[in-house]
């Protein structure tokens, strides 16, 4: 094991974040020492990751967990997570505004973020003086990449005056740009908040027209789309409606109009997710990434869920053994310009103080 500090014995002064070294790989081997250190973990993923699929993830879980202790790290896990990643190894779970605010009240030095790359920003946003990794840095989101500052730009001179309200599913540059950020949970309070009779509410058009649903407010919107969300259609669910009687369907506002026109009950993941755990359906199919309801399954083993499984590509690229290289090496570093931070960092605090 390399020794993290700058010399050894008492005294020594330990290595801050941006200066630790690699470390020595450990073995991976499954043995009767990694299945006793894990077995409480797995009891929690029991009922969604077959004992056949256990020995071969068990090793990186108890390594990662070892880890993530010797570098003072705090694992970061999307909902959209496998349940492995989501309920083995991170210390919080959630949204990617959930997360970000969890890691600011750790007195962890570095910050693994086991989502996709603005999720990562959005952390370093709001904890500028830790490290934070991302697992792979090709964890991108098509919603994301649909817009840039330079377009916010050109959409204020076409609409002067009008407020630009960010989903916060958007680069740092973009969120620079943007008067304030909002999330799919509180997106019509932040709209109807500057008390003026039109918006920009971008990039989501999706959310803009669900939000117009449910404010006097005009909202102005942007063709940016989920390419996870966007290929769900009404027709695919009226079908597994017909199939499960009984079935309830739960809808994410990412999802076209007629999705939700169609829906049981529309809300955010936080609110997706706690309408199921009050609700018990015996049957749900979550209209979402298909990984949140393997984790809600794992605690809910009782509601049966079917589940179109619509994987989101870029947060399947985020993997055990990519954690494990990101802890063991320090990559990848996500970093954001001084200068693009200080103002993107405004729009989601201004978020949080009226949230507050």
């Amino acid at each position: 094991m390399v020794d993290l500090t700058h010399e050894s014995g008492a005294g020594a002064t330990p290595l801050r974040p941006s200066t630790l070294v690699s470390l020595d790989r450990p073995d991976l081997t499954y043995t009767d020492e990694v299945a006793a250190a894990t077995a409480h973990l797995y009891e929690r993923v029991r009922d969604v990751i077959p004992p056949v699929e256990w020995p071969v993830m068990a090793p990186y879980v108890k390594a990662i967990n070892e880890l993530k202790r010797e570098r003072n790290a705090v694992i970061l896990a999307h909902n959209y997570q496998t349940p492995e990643i989501f309920h083995c190894v991170s210390d919080f779970g959630g949204d990617s505004l959930q997360l970000a605010i969890e890691a600011a009240r750790s007195d962890a030095d570095v910050i693994v973020q086991c989502g996709v790359h603005f999720m990562a920003e959005t952390s370093k946003l709001l904890n500028p003086d830790k490290t934070v990794l991302i697992p792979d840095m090709r964890a991108g989101c098509s919603l994301a990449e649909s817009i840039t500052g330079a377009d916010v730009r050109l959409l204020r001179e076409r609409y002067p005056g009008v407020p630009v309200v960010t989903y916060v599913n958007t680069s740092a540059d973009v969120k620079a740009e943007s008067d304030i950020c909002c999330t799919s949970a509180n997106a019509v309070e932040v709209v109807e908040s500057f008390g003026v009779d039109t918006v920009l509410l971008i990039p989501d058009e999706y959310l803009a027209l669900n939000v117009a649903t449910q404010t006097d407010v005009k909202i102005l919107t942007w063709k940016g789309h989920c390419e996870v969300h966007e290929r769900f259609t009404a027709a695919e669910l009226e079908e597994y409606r017909d199939a499960e009687p009984g079935l309830e369907i739960i809808a994410h506002p990412e999802c076209p109009p007629e999705v939700i026109a169609i829906a049981d009950f529309t809300g955010s993941t936080s609110k997706m997710i706690n309408w199921v755990r009050d609700r018990k359906p015996a049957k749900a199919l979550l209209v979402t990434e298909c990984s949140m309801a393997s984790n809600i399954a794992a605690e809910a083993p009782e509601i049966k869920f079917v589940q179109p499984c619509n994987l989101c590509p870029h947060m399947k690229r985020i993997t055990l053994p990519k954690i494990l290289d990101s802890l063991v090496e320090m990559k990848e570093e996500v970093t954001v310009d001084p200068l693009v931070a200080e103002r993107a960092r405004r729009a989601v605090e201004r978020m949080i103080h009226l949230k507050s």
